[in-house]
Formats: structure tokens, C-alpha cells, sequence
């Protein structure tokens, strides 16, 4: 009886696996399919022209990676150092666990309320403007409960034995974060910005408010210019464009370099947390 349970239990398992890996296929080859055939090198290098029908998405491109690692270099140095107050030097009181349950409720408000918080904060208070600057700390307001969890969970799961072995060999408290904690807990951190990266390139609605143009003849010149970016180029080619024979092969062509954007920065994390582990794992 007991080797049926557990039988059943396996198939249950590669039942959930198959059908993830089926629906996730699905969805990679339907934007590969529709979307390899447009991209060459005009359409990477090129700015949008003829009422967005020709030319390329080079602006949104570069506008995409901006804000990307705008928000990341915002969120991540912010995170990290919250969970390493949370972790190592916060005392263990009610307190605390309020902080911890507030952070964890934030990682579940929809994107478009922290575009509206962007607005009002950002671009009107402190005068920002729609611009990247705005854009980029909306975004990273945003993933920053995600980051800060993820490294709470990988600062906890570091043994307390490699503190304590750290502090009998006479290391301070600080010593013993930076020389053991950190590096042994940096894959499970990695991870984290890893699934930060992917839900910040492909969010449409705080850049909406905050940091999006509809159109743009060049590059942006300054942290203070607008930008083009993939997710509300396609936004605006498939609800608002005049001539849709073309512009929905656009918009295709502009979610394949979208996911290979976000492959292409997500496997250069990967591979940082790969030699992380193979030095302190």
C-alpha cells in the first residue's frame, strides 16, 4: 500500500512537471514562431519610422535595459542591506515580525498601484518628470520586497555554526558577515534578483505612468528623458497603432527580443551564482 501512495505521489509530480513544461513551451513557441521571422538587423538597430510600420525598436531596446538595471541598481544594495539588518542585528521581537509580514504583503500589490505611487512621489513631488530616473526607482520600489525576502531567506539558511566558528577566531560581527555570511548565502541571493530581473523588464503599467513614451527619434540623452520600452511598445502597438497588418508583426518581433533580453541579463546572474557556489557552496 505503501509503495502505491508513493507511485501515485511520483506520477502526481511528473503529471504537475509535464504539464508546466507543456504550457511553458506553448508559450515559447508561439512567440518564437511569430516573432524570429521579423528580426533582423535593421529592425535591432534601426529607430521606429513611417508611423511605426518599419524601421526597428532599437530605443525601446536600450530603454528596456535602462530601466532594468536602473531599478536593480536601486533595489538590490537597498534590499541586501535591509535583510542583513532584519537577519543579523534586528532584536527578536514583535516588532520585527511586523516589518517581516508588511514586506512579504508588499510583495503582492499589483504593479500598477506602485505606478500611481511613482506618479505622486516621483514625478510630481520630487519633480522628476516622466523620465527614467522615475521609471527606474518605481521599478525598483516595486522588487524590492521580492529581493529583500530572498535574502532574508538565504541569510537565514546559512548555519549558525559558521558564525560562531567565525567569532571564535576572533572575526567581529561585521567581519563575519562580509567574509562568511554573504558569500555563502550570495547564490540564494542571486536568485532572487534573478526573478527580480524578469518581472521588472516585462512590467507595463509602472512605466506608464512614470517613464514610458509612445515614440521616440533617438536614444535618451539623461536619466531626466523619456524612454521607450519593449513591454509598453507592445502595449501600444497591439491597442493603439492605425495600421495593425503590420504593427502585430512588430509587437511580435518586439516580445522575442524582450524574452531574449531578459534570458540573456538572467543567465549572465545565473552564471555569477554558478561560481559563487563553486567557491563557497
Amino acid at each position: 500500500m505503501k509503495k502505491l501512495i508513493e507511485k501515485l505521489g511520483f506520477f502526481l509530480l511528473f503529471l504537475c512537471m509535464a504539464v508546466s513544461l507543456f504550457f511553458l513551451g506553448s508559450i515559447l513557441y508561439f512567440i518564437i514562431s511569430k516573432g524570429f521571422s521579423v528580426i533582423n538587423w535593421e529592425f535591432l538597430t534601426r529607430v521606429p519610422k513611417k508611423a511605426m510600420t518599419a524601421g526597428g525598436v532599437a530605443p525601446a531596446i536600450v530603454g528596456t535595459f535602462y530601466l532594468t538595471m536602473g531599478s536593480m541598481l536601486f533595489a538590490l544594495p537597498l534590499g541586501l542591506a535591509c535583510a542583513i539588518y532584519l537577519c543579523e542585528y534586528s532584536p527578536k521581537n514583535y516588532v520585527v515580525n511586523i516589518i517581516r509580514m508588511s514586506i512579504n504583503n508588499l510583495a503582492g500589490v499589483p504593479s500598477v498601484v506602485f505606478g500611481l505611487f511613482g506618479l505622486a512621489v516621483f514625478v510630481k513631488f520630487f519633480s522628476f518628470g516622466v523620465s527614467m530616473l522615475s521609471g527606474a526607482l518605481t521599478l525598483g520600489i516595486m522588487v524590492l520586497p521580492n529581493i529583500i525576502s530572498a535574502s532574508q531567506e538565504a541569510l537565514l539558511a546559512v548555519p549558525q555554526s559558521y558564525r560562531e566558528a567565525s567569532l571564535a577566531l576572533g572575526a567581529t560581527h561585521w567581519q563575519t558577515i562580509k567574509k562568511v555570511v554573504l558569500p555563502t548565502a550570495m547564490p540564494g541571493i542571486l536568485t532572487g534578483v534573478i526573478l527580480g530581473i524578469g518581472r521588472v523588464a516585462g512590467e507595463t503599467a509602472p512605466i506608464l505612468f512614470t517613464a514610458a513614451t509612445f515614440y521616440m527619434r533617438g536614444f535618451p540623452k539623461s536619466v531626466f528623458s523619456e524612454v521607450m520600452a519593449l513591454p509598453y511598445h507592445i502595449y501600444a502597438l497591439m491597442t493603439e497603432g492605425t495600421h495593425p497588418e503590420k504593427q502585430t508583426e512588430i509587437a511580435y518581433g518586439c516580445a522575442f527580443i524582450l524574452l531574449a533580453l531578459v534570458l540573456l541579463i538572467s543567465s549572465a546572474a545565473i552564471i555569477i551564482r554558478q561560481r559563487q557556489r563553486k567557491y563557497y557552496g
